[in-house]
């Protein structure tokens, strides 16, 4: 059950993202006369799943759910359709059209993706408000590192003062900063320290904690709430027990409990606790997962977390400048992707990579802003130079509005081709490497 409904949310997820995407390409279109020959939602490679004709288009969905597409008369696309190039070009189809219709054509779907993201965190922003961690809360006793971080050249009690020269208000990107930042400096029993991390300590990281490598120091934490049947439940573990230990260790920071928890999936974990002023060990079965149905919080969480209320109209400002941090930080992780030495590419996902870490249980909130930032995310990607990708469309007209001089369609043929096999190589890769990750965290772990 628990598989379904992640599941469902990644399907739903896409077909918001990629209708809505597509979207942009159909209207800008049909604004410019251009006949859009099929609108699918998933590629139909063989065979539909749903198909219609209405009009001039066919709309469908495709069994494979890799994206989806339009077919623009004229174009050489996805579909690979050289044939209808050969014959003289007719007033209705995109290679008729002015560079700068073409362009925008292109651009159409990722235009749409931003306006999206900006919509969703307007809505989300006056319905739940934004919240986050406040960097100068959590950081009131310091924060707490485990081997990475100390080896990179942190110490526990560590305070983050900058990271290139400016502060974060907001932990989760106070996280990142450091991880994408060139120099950090901390206060270190009253002294201003400088780090500097090298691409082998940031793999280091990467590979094994990622940004929660740093942590809220907690000598106990307060076990919130507790799934019905749960096996955290099924253990005894009381909703107000204190957590002061994991498998005998003294409690340091909070992640320490599904960091262990995720090291014994399928096992068994021991929590030490306190209850009523009495030290018990609870002994509770993890899933497959790595997790045993249980939220915690700080006893000072309400300290901590930030909840900043939003009319509509204040929000709108608010999510254009969520949707550009958004952005900010997609691009200077993919500059870190760019760098091998930290091993950052191995930490790239595919939609089985991204559906095994949603939630297993459905929460519209986490779901709206997530849905929001993968569409940031793939405006970004499909704007990327690359031949395949609305990017590499894009700057092959921008050249040909520069230089007078257009592709011609023998050499657009070989471009996307070379294109596509590019990035069905790629996404077979990563899609094979989180398939191989699930299958050894649901067999061999």
């Amino acid at each position: 059950m628990d598989t379904l409904i992640q599941i469902a949310q990644l399907v739903l997820m896409l077909s918001i993202l990629v209708v809505l995407h597509e979207f942009g390409h159909y209207i800008t279109a049909k604004m410019f006369k251009v006949r859009v020959e099929k609108f699918y939602l998933f590629m139909d490679a063989g065979f539909s799943l749903i198909k219609k004709k209405i009009g001039e288009t066919e709309w469908g969905i495709g069994w494979l759910p890799l994206g989806g597409y339009v077919k623009l008369s004229g174009m050489i696309d996805e579909s690979m359709d050289t044939e209808a190039m050969k014959s003289e070009p007719q007033p209705w189809e995109f290679r008729s059209k002015p560079a700068w219709q073409r362009l925008l054509i292109m651009l159409g779907g990722i235009i749409v993706n931003l306006l999206l993201a900006w919509f969703i965190y307007t809505m989300v922003f006056c319905t739940y408000g934004k919240k986050y961690a406040s960097t100068e809360a959590v950081m009131k006793n310091g924060l707490a590192f485990g081997p990475i971080g100390t080896a990179a050249g942190f110490k526990d009690g560590d305070k983050i003062l900058s990271v290139d020269g400016k502060f974060q208000p907001q932990f989760d990107r106070m996280q990142l900063d450091v991880l994408l930042g060139d120099e950090i400096k901390v206060l270190r029993d009253g002294k201003e320290v400088t780090i500097h991390l090298n691409d082998k300590s940031l793999h280091d990281i990467l590979e094994k904690e990622g940004r929660d490598f740093m942590h809220l120091k907690a000598t106990q934490t307060v076990v919130d709430s507790l799934l019905p049947k749960g096996l955290a439940v099924k253990s005894g573990l009381k909703k107000g027990d204190s957590i002061v230990g994991v498998e005998g260790k003294p409690l340091r920071y909070m992640a320490q409990v599904s960091e262990e928890a995720f090291k014994h999936k399928k096992g068994k974990l021991v929590l030490n606790i306190k209850r009523a002023g009495e030290k018990l060990d609870i002994t509770t079965g993890v899933d497959s997962t790595g997790t045993i149905g249980m939220v915690q919080r700080a006893p000072y969480e309400k300290d901590i977390l930030v909840t900043e209320k939003y009319s509509f109209f204040g929000a709108i400002p608010a999510a254009m400048d969520e949707s550009y941090s958004k952005l900010y930080y997609t691009i200077k992780q993919f500059k870190l992707i760019l760098r091998p030495n930290t091993g950052a590419y191995t930490q790239v996902q595919s939609v089985v990579g991204i559906a095994s870490k949603l939630p297993t249980t459905w929460d519209w909130e986490f779901f709206w802003n997530f849905t929001a930032f993968f569409s940031v995310a793939l405006a970004f990607m499909n704007l990327l130079p690359i031949p395949g990708l609305d990017g590499g469309h894009a700057i092959f007209t921008i050249a040909e509005m520069i230089t007078g001089k257009k592709l011609s369609d023998k050499a657009a043929g070989v471009v996307q081709t070379v294109g596509m096999v590019i990035l069905l190589s790629l996404m077979v890769l990563v899609i094979g490497k989180d398939v191989w990750i699930l299958v050894k965290e649901k067999f061999f772990a």
